[in-house]
Parts: C-alpha cells; sequence; structure tokens
C-alpha cells in the first residue's frame, strides 16, 4: 500500500543521492517531495566572520534572486528531482531557507506537508569524527515525531 507522501532531504552529496535511489527502491507513493534547504549568504558571512573576530562588513542583495545560496540550492534541488524522477518517484522540488538548522528546517517542512516518512542520507560518520561533526539526519532523526529511512554510505569499494 503506497504512503501519500514522502519528503526527501538532499543536498546534493553522495549520501543523498543514494537516498534517492533507495527511496524509489523501496517506497511508493502518490507524491513525493524533494527538500533542499539553504541558508542566505548574509547569515553564512556573518557567522563566519563572527568566528574569525573579524568585523562582519556590510553586505545586502540587491533582491532575493542575487543571493548565491538560493541560486545553487535551486540547482541542487532540481538535480534531485530529475534523479527522484529516474528513481521511479512523481517528485516536486522545494527550497526551504533555514533560520536556525538545516535539521529544524527539514522537520518543520514535513510538518507542515504532513509527510508520511522522511528519508535521509547520512555519512555514517563513527568516533571522534562523529563528535566533531553533527549529522543533520541524526538531528532530524532525534527531533522528528514521523517514520524516517536513514541510508548509509556505501561500503568502502562496493558503490552499492
Amino acid at each position: 500500500m503506497p504512503c501519500d507522501l514522502v519528503l526527501i532531504a538532499y543536498d546534493g552529496s553522495d549520501d543523498a543521492r543514494r537516498a534517492v535511489e533507495y527511496a524509489g527502491r523501496f517506497l511508493s507513493a502518490t507524491a513525493t517531495v524533494v527538500v533542499t534547504a539553504w541558508e542566505p549568504m548574509v547569515r553564512q558571512t556573518g557567522r563566519l566572520s563572527g568566528l574569525s573576530g573579524l568585523a562582519q562588513q556590510e553586505w545586502l542583495a540587491d533582491d532575493e534572486l542575487d543571493d548565491v545560496a538560493r541560486v545553487d540550492a535551486g540547482h541542487v534541488n532540481a538535480e534531485g528531482v530529475r534523479l527522484a524522477e529516474l528513481a521511479g518517484l512523481r517528485p516536486r522540488g522545494r527550497t526551504v531557507e533555514c533560520t536556525t538548522t538545516v535539521w529544524s528546517a527539514i522537520v518543520a517542512v514535513a510538518d507542515e506537508l504532513n509527510a508520511d516518512i522522511i528519508v535521509a542520507g547520512t555519512r555514517g560518520s563513527t568516533g571522534l569524527r562523529a563528535l566533531l561533526r553533527s549529522s543533520v539526519a541524526d538531528a532530524v532523526l532525534k527531533h522528528c515525531h514521523r517514520p524516517i529511512l536513514l541510508v548509509p554510505p556505501a561500503r568502502a569499494g562496493t558503490g552499492a
């Protein structure tokens, strides 16, 4: 029995591509939404200059379409939609501006759309690397109240 809506978190990484492939292989749905979260450049530069101890330069885009991050997210999302179509799903794309964290943007869209399941790839980091780099997939799992399909990275050397 197909579900009504699958939400795929897509960032253009190899792990996200693999997640799309597995969603097409194992899930059937009436609709699929491929979501790509993005953060405006003005916030990214502000955070980076704050980390460096330098004063933030004033930078305002002439209009929202000028934001490089938004444009890039649109291209990444279009790639995800194309891959979902090739995987046999019926996708539509959506980019979402994250105001706090990527995981919270994904969870918010899933809640808004009442998604039946969220699909995400994960890097599969362990040990010290996992402690130093936060995982969006892990945070979605911890903060979401709906089923999640987490797709780990391919085993080294197998591609599968």
